[in-house]
This record gives structure tokens, C-alpha cells and sequence, in this order.
């Protein structure tokens, strides 16, 4: 298995994916936690362009640089590239059916805050050369510009997420890193004034809350996007 790191779907005819249990209509989707959305997509490619994909990743691994566009979309907590060989997915035995997969798998994991149509349309103006380099092998990929086609074909090979925890659902990336920043200067604005008179605190603490002000959010629930 190789990886590059910085669910509701159907097969793209006519290609068919391994068997997997299908969500019922009724039960609520598990990809939102909070303002966290997890994404699953995972989409078919022929064993000779895997070895196309692994060379990518070994470059896109080792240069640093490369992982930037990515790094630098703030909402986005997670994302991860795996490749999947058809001969390695998991045979318990005992009465499971084996298959005999013609495809090795892409498997793409991300957790983000917002909507999912804002996740995908930052990913088509931001990362269009990257994505493309990267989809270009599966099976059906019709490129990640315009974006229009770009969403049909993610929404075909998204699955669901059967469970999905979050340590802080309620909190953005952009959140902690900020809760952070307050944090360190809390702990310096405390350091300072051990021994200041009252005047003297009175002003290192406005100084301090006009540091932090841009960086007060609230947690809670996500607002509603229509």
C-alpha cells in the first residue's frame, strides 16, 4: 500500500467496484461531526497506472514544496492519497466471498470544515493541476475544471462514513490554531505582570486583548449553508 498524506456512491460503468454494505435511506449521514465534514472517495484505476502514481507520490513525498497549494487551504484538517493494489484487499475467510478485482483503488480520505461544495470548488480553483495529476488515472475522470463535471464525478465515487469522531467537533482548524496563539499570549501576558502595579497590569492586558482580538472565535454549532 502506498499513500501520500499532507461515502453514498455508486460504480462508474463500467467499472465495478469491490462490495461494500450499503447505508439505508432512512439512517442520518455520519460525515458531518459538528463543523468537521469527512470525506471518502475511492475511485477505480488499471494495475500498469498504478506504477505512474507511486513515482508521483515518491516526488510529491519527498519535495516539500509541492504540498504547499494544500497545506496552505486552512479549512481543510486532512487529506490523504492511498493506493490500493487489487490483491491486497482484506480475505477473512469464513464463508467470504473472494473477489477477483480487475482495478487497483485510489483511495482518498479528508476531513474539512464547511460545505462540501465549498471544499470542492477551493480544491478546482486551488489545486486544479495537482488534482488532475493525481485523478488524471482513475478510471473515468473528467477533469477537476470546470468544476461542474468535477462535483458529478466526486459524488458518483463518495461513500459514506459508517462512524466518524472528532476529539473537538465543534472547533475549526482555524479555531485551534487560534486558540493557540491566545494561549501563548496568555501565558506571556502572565509572565510579565508577576510583579506589575495595578496601572501597570491595566495596561499589558489591553495590550494583550488587542492582540488577541481577531483571534476570540466561538465554538458551537456550523451555521447552515444554503
Amino acid at each position: 500500500m502506498v499513500g501520500v498524506a499532507v461515502r453514498k456512491a455508486r460504480a462508474i460503468s463500467p467499472v465495478v467496484m469491490p462490495h461494500t454494505s450499503r447505508r439505508v435511506e432512512s439512517e442520518p449521514m455520519s460525515n458531518i461531526n459538528g463543523k468537521v465534514y469527512a470525506m471518502n472517495v475511492i475511485t477505480p484505476m488499471k494495475p500498469w497506472k498504478t506504477w505512474i502514481l507511486r513515482g508521483l507520490f515518491f516526488v510529491l513525498g519527498h519535495v516539500k514544496p509541492l504540498q504547499n497549494d494544500l497545506i496552505n487551504l486552512s479549512f481543510i484538517e486532512f487529506a490523504r492519497w492511498v493506493i490500493l493494489p487489487r490483491k491486497q484487499f482484506p480475505f477473512l475467510g469464513k464463508g467470504q466471498i473472494k473477489e477477483d478485482l480487475k482495478y487497483d483503488y485510489l483511495l482518498f480520505f479528508s476531513n474539512f470544515n464547511g460545505t462540501w461544495n465549498q471544499y470542492i470548488d477551493a480544491f478546482s480553483a486551488v489545486l486544479s493541476r495537482g488534482l488532475n495529476m493525481i485523478w488524471r488515472w482513475s478510471e473515468k475522470f473528467p477533469g477537476s475544471v470546470p468544476v461542474t463535471p468535477f462535483k458529478e464525478y466526486i459524488a458518483r465515487v463518495q461513500f459514506d462514513t459508517d462512524y466518524y469522531y472528532t476529539s473537538y467537533p465543534y472547533a475549526t482548524a482555524n479555531d485551534l490554531k487560534s486558540a493557540h496563539i491566545v494561549q501563548s499570549a496568555l501565558d506571556s501576558l502572565d509572565q510579565r505582570t508577576q510583579t506589575c502595579s495595578p496601572e501597570q497590569f491595566a495596561e499589558a492586558y489591553l495590550k494583550f486583548v488587542l492582540q488577541v482580538q481577531s483571534h476570540l472565535g466561538e465554538t458551537g454549532e456550523a451555521p447552515v449553508a444554503f
